[in-house]
């Protein structure tokens, strides 16, 4: 029987897992965001989401064509980025300006990049941001067009002079305000993230040390359980927090990494909220939080076992390497 030994590069434990199962996963999970979004705004939010996956998926299908690259189609990431970049939209947004969205997630923020695995941040995010600072009246018209009930007509709980104390907690969990088309139902989002959870597609450390941040935060500068809950529930923290900021790649893949990855984006959002000038700050603290992902992964990198620091005092010393010790003598158990 020939047995050898092979000496293979780490990771040494691996599964079946594979991008398309991952990505198909993530699109299961923004099925109850896309269905909550149509019973709340009508025909047109499954218009917008459809437009905005399928110019992803096209422009990335074109653009690799064109530059003779091999078809990325099929694993399904420019799917999940054409949904969540349609969801992050309001109903009324104009379908050209979609596109133009699609066109910076895909071809500006991912292939100009390398493709997947090479994108210094989440391509929706990017896309949600390039259009909120270049048409900012129609990414913050939040209208209704197949649902004109007055209850549904109002502006976001995020805005200047609403009452957070006079909101129902029912009214935000099923969707009843105003907001873009992923964010305003808060339980198809907790639905989303138990799938993603129960398949082990993501995992709780970042969503939980988000959602936790702000609502700590919340809770201590308002000191009333009500309003922080309010908080958490309110805007895209909840979107943000379980599809945005868990991308794989801009998005640490250690657990401490993780967790303080996610109370940064806490803290920022928080902040943005509380002293600066805008309703919402989620998108923003993603993104910086996207560009310090290198640093968190240094910072929280575990150290190799048996690894000792160079001058660190009450270590022991770094041994000799083998071709520089001195032969034993013979006799003393070395060779005759």
């Amino acid at each position: 029987m020939d047995e050898r030994l092979i000496v293979t590069a780490s990771p040494h434990i691996r599964d079946n897992t594979t991008t398309r199962g991952l990505m198909g996963n993530v699109l299961i999970a923004l099925v109850p965001c896309v269905v909550a979004s149509a019973l709340l705004f009508g025909y047109r939010a499954l218009l917008v989401v459809g437009v905005t996956t399928a110019a992803c998926v096209g422009l990335e299908y074109l653009y690799t064509m064109l530059l003779h690259k091999k078809n990325p189609v099929g694993d399904l990431s420019a799917c999940v980025t054409g949904v969540i970049l349609g969801l992050n939209f309001p109903a009324g947004m104009p379908l050209w300006i979609c596109v133009v969205g699609a066109f910076v997630a895909i071809v500006i923020t991912k292939q100009l990049f390398g493709g997947l695995g090479f994108n210094f941040a989440n391509p929706a995010l990017v896309g949600r941001l390039v259009l909120f600072l270049s048409f900012t009246s129609r990414m913050t018209a939040y209208v209704f067009p197949d649902m004109a009930v007055d209850a549904l007509a109002t502006a976001t709980p995020l805005a200047p002079g609403v009452d957070k104390a006079s909101i129902n907690l029912l009214d935000m969990l099923l969707g009843v305000h105003g907001g873009v088309l992923g964010e305003t139902c808060a339980a198809a989002i907790l639905i989303g993230l138990a799938f993603l959870l129960a398949t082990h597609t993501i995992g709780f450390a970042i969503p939980g040390s988000i959602v936790g941040t702000v609502f700590v935060l919340s809770l201590v500068a308002t000191r009333d359980l009500h309003t922080a809950l309010i908080s958490i529930l309110s805007g895209g923290l909840l979107f943000g927090a379980v599809f945005m900021a868990t991308d794989y790649v801009t998005s640490p893949f250690t657990t401490i990494g993780k967790v303080f990855y996610g109370i940064f984006i806490g803290l920022i959002t928080f902040t943005i909220r509380q002293f600066g000038s805008m309703n919402e700050g989620m998108s923003y603290a993603i993104l910086l939080g996207n560009l310090l992902t290198p640093w968190f992964n240094t910072w929280s990198h575990q150290i190799p076992l048996g690894y000792v620091k160079a001058g660190k005092k009450g270590k022991k010393a770094k041994e000799k390497p083998m071709d520089k010790q001195p032969a034993p003598a013979a006799g003393k158990g070395g060779a005759v």
